[in-house]
């Protein structure tokens, strides 16, 4: 039996402000949307040029607080080809960056940035 991972879903509190985030960090782009008005909900899928995986937001209408991020959750991941221009530009776009990281003894070749909602993304150097 093959398995193929498909997607990964988050609950976010403000769709716009996350769709702006994964467009502007991780250059998705919204692939499919469905509206469920009956049941006040909406999906959103974003995704890259390769449209092997699929990141799925789940906006829920009326939330009463916001979610809570579970303490087994750790990130998601993504590489880039220049670590360096990456971090300045998100920096600059005013996210929430770590300092460039590496493993001990290893030199630099990650950072975290956050999301609107307080998920970490890692972004490795390709």
């Amino acid at each position: 039996m093959n398995y193929r991972m498909l997607h990964t879903c988050l609950r976010v509190m403000d769709l716009e402000k996350s769709i702006q985030f994964y467009r502007e960090v991780l250059g998705l782009k919204e692939t499919r949307r469905k509206d469920f008005k009956e049941h006040a909900f909406t999906l959103v899928y974003l995704s890259d040029d390769k449209a092997s995986y699929e990141l799925e937001l789940t906006y829920n209408y009326h939330p009463e607080k916001p979610y809570e991020i579970g303490n087994g959750f750790s990130h998601i991941a993504v590489s880039v080809d220049d670590l360096e221009a990456s971090h300045a530009e998100l920096k600059a776009l005013g996210y929430e960056v770590t300092d460039l990281k590496g493993l001990p003894g290893e030199t630099p070749r990650y950072y975290f940035v956050t999301d609107p909602d307080g998920y970490k993304v890692e972004v490795i150097r390709a």
